[in-house]
């Protein structure tokens, strides 16, 4: 779980990741999100997290790390949810989800490879 949170803190860094429910909805709904990643504790959070999902037509998963690690992840204290911007690091991250739990994140990394490689043979 500490190589998926050192990635998601790398896509910060790059600029590629929006932090908290305000950013992640406005990402949603603009069409960038790639990803919304929510933590395992976040439980008032999830429903509005799939809404935003939704209207933005990308991916949402509960990831097996509660909001102190992930907010530690990021530099603050604690963090429910971050939307992914990249569809590379959304990739990676998804891919490495999908190697620790294959259960239940397979399809999701499938569904998104296949975006990745629209989005690649659009460029």
């Amino acid at each position: 779980m500490e190589h998926i949170l050192s990635m998601i803190g790398l896509a910060k860094k790059a600029g590629r990741v929006e932090i908290g429910e305000e950013p992640v909805g406005s990402a949603a709904r603009s069409k960038h999100a790639r990803v919304i990643l929510v933590a395992s504790d976040a439980a008032g959070s999830v429903r509005r997290a799939y809404a935003f999902a939704q209207t933005g037509a990308c991916l949402c998963l509960t990831i097996p790390a509660d909001k102190d690690a992930l907010g530690r992840a990021l530099g603050r204290s604690s963090c429910a949810m971050v939307a992914v911007t990249d569809v590379g690091f959304a990739d990676a991250i998804v891919k490495k989800l999908a190697v620790m739990d294959p259960e239940h994140y397979e399809q999701a990394s499938q569904r998104l490879q296949i975006k990745a490689r629209r989005a690649m043979e659009r460029r």
